[in-house]
C-alpha cells in the first residue's frame, strides 16, 4: 500500500514534465531541429523584419529542400504571438502576431499551422470560455542554411518566453 504514494509522486512530477519546454512563462524556452525549422517556418512568410530572399530562404528549407543558394544565417523574430480556437464555436481559428507596433492577424489554415506549431514547440495551452489559446513572446528562431545542409539535425534554434 505504500506504492501509492511514490506512484502519485511520480505522477505529479511527469505530469509537470510535460509543459516543458517552458515550465513557467518566466522561463526562457528552447527548441531546435525540426521543431524549431518549423517555428520559424510558420512566422517568417508574415515577418515584416525579413527580406524577401529571407522569407523565401526559410519556405525553401521548411519545404524539404535543404540545397538553396542562400548562405547567411537568418533570424525570425517575433515579439509576441497568440493564437486562438474554439471549442464551442469551432469554426474559430486566429493568431495575432506581433512585431514592434505591427500586428497581423491570420485566420483559418495559416492560424491553424501557427496553433499547432506553438503545441509542438511546447507552448502550453490555456482555456477560457469556449476557446483555448497559446501564446508566446520574445521569440527569436536563428537559421543557419550551410548548417542544415549537412543535415544533422542541427541549424535551427528558437528561444521564447511561453504565456504572455
Amino acid at each position: 500500500m505504500r506504492a501509492g504514494p511514490a506512484i502519485l509522486a511520480c505522477t505529479l512530477v511527469l505530469a509537470g514534465a510535460s509543459h516543458l519546454p517552458g515550465a513557467s512563462a518566466a522561463t526562457p524556452a528552447k527548441v531546435s531541429g525540426a521543431t524549431a525549422l518549423a517555428l520559424a517556418g510558420v512566422i517568417a512568410p508574415l515577418s515584416p523584419d525579413l527580406t524577401g530572399a529571407e522569407r523565401k530562404a526559410v519556405a525553401m528549407l521548411f519545404a524539404a529542400n535543404a540545397d538553396i543558394p542562400y548562405k547567411k544565417a537568418i533570424v525570425v523574430t517575433a515579439d509576441r504571438i497568440v493564437c486562438r480556437t474554439g471549442n464551442v464555436d469551432i469554426t474559430i481559428r486566429n493568431c495575432e502576431v506581433t512585431f514592434g507596433k505591427k500586428v497581423k492577424t491570420v485566420n483559418g489554415s495559416t492560424a491553424n499551422e501557427i496553433f499547432a506549431t506553438e503545441a509542438l514547440a511546447g507552448v502550453p495551452p490555456d482555456g477560457a470560455a469556449g476557446s483555448n489559446f497559446e501564446s508566446l513572446s520574445k521569440l527569436s528562431c536563428t537559421i543557419d542554411p550551410n548548417a542544415i545542409r549537412r543535415k544533422d539535425g542541427s541549424g535551427a534554434d528558437c528561444t521564447f518566453l511561453p504565456g504572455n
